[in-house]
C-alpha cells in the first residue's frame, strides 16, 4: 500500500532534475522502453536522467509503467553504465545531482529475522517487535573509527541461489553492514552481484549513512544466470577500489565473497590479481557441496585458491542461510582485523625506494635525461603516497647532492616532476661514498617498509663499493646496481645483494634502460614477497 498521496503523472522523458520535491511519488506511463530514453548511471542514476526510464532500469517498474518513488541525492563523480531490464544505461564522469528509486512500498528491512523482508498488510493489527539487541542499535548509529576498512561485498546472484536465499543473502548482507557500524569515518562497503557477468550494485561511497545503505541492499534485485565468481573478483579487483570510484588512500581493501555451493568458473587468476593488488579476499562458503555433488564441482580447491592467504583466517563456512545469525559478529570481527589483513601490504605500496644517480662527466647531459627517463618509469610502477610507498633520489659524482628525501614527495606525478626536474651535476665518479652518503642521509629515517637501492652508474668508481654496500646490507637495504657503457661488471656485483644475478643488470646503451623497468619492479616484488 502506497503511504504517501496520490501518484503525480510523469511522461516517460520527465528527467530527476525537471522534480522538485524530494521523495515525490511519480507515475510513469506504459512502453518508455520504447522511447530512447536517457539513463546515467546505475542504481544511483544522475539527475539529468530519465526518472521513468531509470526506474525500467533499476528493475523496480515494469514496461507497463506505474508508480515509482523518487529520492533525490547529491552529485556524485563516475557513474556507471550497466545493461539491465532493456535498457542501456551510459557513464557519466560527473553530474551535480543525483536521485534513487525505490518501489512506493514501505516494506521494513527486519535486521532481527532471517526470512522477513515483506510489508505488513494495511489491515493487520500494529506488531510489536521484539527488542533489538544493544549491538545492533548502536551499530545503526555511526560510523566504527576501529574498522576503517574499504570493503567489496561480492554476493551471488545466480540460478543456483534462488529468489528466496536470495533475500536472506541480502538479509545477512544487512545485518553484516549494521555490526560493521559504516558510516563517513568507519567502514564503506559496496556491492557487487555475482551472475553471468557482475553487476556494480553501488560503490563505496554511494551510501555512507546505515539507513541508506541497508534501504540499497533491500532493493538489490536478484539477477539470475551462472555463479561466475570469477569474473566478480577480477571486475572488483581492476576498478572498484580505484580512488575515482571511491576508494581510500591508505585504508585496507577487503573483499568478501558469498557462494551458494560453488562457483560456475575459475577463480585462480582473479584471486591472484586480488592479492597481488593488496586486496585482502575472504570467502563465505554457504551449503558447501555435499560428497555426491562434488563431481560437478569444476576445483574442489576452489576456496583456498581464492583467499587471501590459505590459513584458515580468510574462509568461512556457514552451513546454510538459515542459520546465520550467530555469524555475523565473527565475521564482522575478522573484517575488521588490521593484525589478520595479510594482503594489505604488497610491494606497490610498502616500499622505501631510493634512486642513487651517476652524474659524472662520462655520462653526458643527454644520457643523463635518458637515466631520469629510466628512473620515472620505475616510480610511476609503484603506488606512492603518504601511507604508500616513497621514492627519494640522490646524486652523485665525487660529491654526493640530496635531490629530494623519501618524505618529501607523497604523491606520484610529485615524485615524477620531482626526478624530471634533477639537474645535471658532472664531475668524477665515486660510487661507494655516494652509497655511505645515501644510508646516512636518505635512509637514516624511512619509517615502515622494505628499504631498495637503486644505483645507476656508467663508469668505474674511483673509491671501493664492497664495504659501503654490505653496510648498507646489514641495515636491511636491498641494492640492484644497473651498469651502462663502460661499468665493470665486477663493481656491479659487489654492490648487488643476493643472488647478484637477479640484483645485477647492465646495458651497453643508455637507450637500453627502459627494458629494464619491467624486470627490476618485477625483482623488487619478488624480493618483498619472499621476506613478509
Amino acid at each position: 500500500m502506497c503511504l504517501c498521496s496520490a501518484p503525480y503523472p510523469v511522461t516517460c522523458v520527465t528527467r530527476g532534475a525537471d522534480l522538485m520535491d524530494a521523495g515525490v511519488v511519480v507515475l510513469c506511463p506504459p512502453d518508455c522502453t520504447q522511447w530512447r530514453v536517457s539513463v546515467f548511471g546505475t542504481g544511483v542514476y544522475a539527475s539529468v536522467s530519465s526518472v521513468c526510464g531509470a526506474a525500467v532500469h533499476r528493475g523496480v517498474l515494469s514496461p507497463s509503467g506505474g508508480p515509482v518513488k523518487v529520492h533525490k541525492l547529491q552529485g556524485r563523480y563516475n557513474y556507471m553504465s550497466s545493461y539491465a531490464h532493456g535498457i542501456q544505461s551510459q557513464p557519466l564522469t560527473r553530474w551535480s545531482n543525483s536521485f534513487s528509486l525505490t518501489k512506493p512500498v514501505n516494506v521494513p528491512l527486519e535486521l532481527t529475522s532471517d526470512t522477513s523482508t515483506t510489508a505488513r498488510p494495511a489491515a493487520a493489527p500494529p506488531v510489536r517487535k521484539p527488542p533489538k539487541k544493544p549491538s545492533v542499535k548502536k551499530a545503526l548509529t555511526g560510523g566504527n573509527k576501529d574498522c576503517q576498512m574499504d570493503i567489496a561485498m561480492v554476493i551471488d546472484g545466480s540460478n543456483n541461489i534462488g529468489q528466496r536465499r536470495f533475500n536472506l543473502q541480502k538479509n545477512f548482507v544487512a545485518k553484516l553492514s549494521a555490526m560493521l557500524r559504516v558510516g563517513p569515518t568507519g567502514p564503506h562497503v559496496g556491492v557487487i552481484q555475482a551472475s553471468d557477468s557482475p553487476r556494480t550494485e553501488f560503490l563505496l561511497t554511494n551510501y555512507t549513512q546505515p539507513k541508506e545503505l541497508l534501504s540499497a541492499i533491500k532493493e538489490v534485485a536478484h539477477l539470475g544466470g551462472n555463479t561466475n565468481t570469477g569474473r566478480a573478483i577480477l571486475h572488483a579487483a581492476e576498478s572498484f577500489f580505484l580512488q575515482e570510484n571511491g576508494g581510500r588512500r591508505g585504508h585496507p581493501r577487503v573483499m568478501m565473497v558469498l557462494i551458494d555451493g560453488w562457483p560456475s568458473d575459475d577463480l585462480e587468476q582473479a584471486a591472484t590479481l586480488a592479492r597481488e593488488s593488496g586486496i585482502n579476499v575472504f570467502l563465505v562458503s554457504v551449503a558447501k557441496p555435499a560428497p555426491e555433488e562434488l563431481t560437478m564441482v569444476r576445483d574442489e580447491d576452489f576456496v583456498k585458491k581464492a583467499v587471501c592467504r590459505d590459513n584458515g583466517f580468510f574462509s568461512y563456512l556457514i552451513p546454510s542461510w538459515f542459520s546465520t545469525n550467530k555469524h555475523v559478529k565473527p565475521l564482522a570481527q575478522r573484517l575488521c582485523s588490521h593484525d589478520g589483513l595479510l594482503c594489505s601490504k604488497t610491494c606497490f605500496n610498502s616500499v622505501n625506494i631510493g634512486f642513487l644517480i651517476d652524474g659524472s662527466s662520462s655520462v653526458g647531459e643527454g644520457n643523463f635525461q635518458l637515466v631520469l627517463d629510466f628512473l620515472v618509469g620505475i616510480a610511476r610502477s609503484f603506488d606512492i603516497s603518504d601511507v604508500g610507498a616513497r621514492v627519494g633520489a640522490v646524486q652523485f659524482t665525487y660529491d654526493q647532492r640530496l635531490e629530494f628525501g623519501l618524505s618529501d614527495h607523497v604523491d606520484k606525478e610529485e615524485v615524477v616532476e620531482a626526478l624530471k626536474r634533477i639537474p645535471y651535476m658532472s664531475g668524477g665518479t665515486a660510487t661507494g661514498g655516494a652509497i655511505s652518503y645515501t644510508m646516512q642521509n636518505l635512509f637514516r629515517r624511512t619509517g615502515p617498509g622494505r628499504n631498495f637501492l637503486i644505483v645507476v652508474t656508467d663508469g668505474q668508481s674511483y673509491d671501493d663499493v664492497r664495504i659501503p654496500a654490505l653496510d648498507a646490507q646489514k641495515h636491511g637495504i636491498t641494492i640492484f646496481s644497473v651498469g651502462v657503457a663502460w661499468a665493470p661488471m665486477d663493481d656491479l656485483r659487489a654492490m648487488s645483494s643476493q643472488p647478484k644475478d637477479s640484483h645485477t643488470f647492465f646495458t651497453r646503451e643508455f637507450t637500453g634502460l627502459d627494458e629494464f623497468v619491467p624486470p627490476l619492479v618485477r625483482a623488487i616484488c619478488r624480493d618483498f614477497t619472499e621476506n613478509n
